[in-house]
């Protein structure tokens, strides 16, 4: 169920069109309650403000693939590739195939997050001290991929699909990354 515009949430989407001038999905998704919106939109925020923004991504990436949310994870492989990452690096990640340590600790952390908090163990977290992680950066992972379970479930919950412009993405990759949803024709 996507929500439908309505006279009275113009203004909303007007203020969140992408910068492609189509308003995107997750916004109508979030029409019915822009304060909610706003809140997850200072929540982000504020945790991507102190982590370095290539492993929030993997992080992200990471939760989004392992909740089978296509639009999550569709839009931050698609931040991976454009910023970080080649596409068959970012394919491979959602493959949960990562060559670099600290990238594979850290997206096996956020997937054990997103899927199974309550199993966490200072065996885990040591895994990523391992690598060169430290207690700030640990918080970081955690908080990444528990922000990404409201926003994917959100998405899932009310049936929101991924936008129509992610048929754009080499198939590889878009293949890849539509985990669950399929992308809005």
């Amino acid at each position: 169920m996507v929500y439908i515009a309505v006279p009275e949430n113009q203004d909303f989407f007007d203020t969140h069109r992408a910068a492609a001038g189509h308003v995107p999905n997750y916004v109508r998704a979030f029409a019915a309650r822009p304060a909610v919106f706003d809140a997850w939109l200072q929540l982000n925020a504020a945790v991507k403000a102190s982590m370095d923004l290539r492993r929030y991504e993997l992080a992200t990436l990471a939760a989004a693939t392992a909740l089978k949310s296509s639009y999550c994870s569709l839009a931050h492989g698609q931040v991976l590739t454009d910023n970080f990452c080649t596409a068959d690096e970012v394919a491979k990640f959602a493959g949960q195939t990562a060559e670099d340590p600290v990238d594979r600790a850290v997206m096996a952390f956020a997937r054990k997050v997103a899927l199974a908090a309550d199993t966490i163990t200072q065996e885990d977290v040591d895994g990523l001290k391992a690598v060169g992680l430290g207690d700030d950066d640990v918080l970081d992972v955690v908080l990444a991929a528990a922000a990404r379970c409201f926003f994917s479930k959100t998405l899932d919950g009310t049936g929101t699909q991924p936008d129509s412009v992610f048929n754009a993405l080499p198939e590889t990759l878009r293949t890849a990354l539509t985990v669950g949803r399929p992308i809005a024709s």
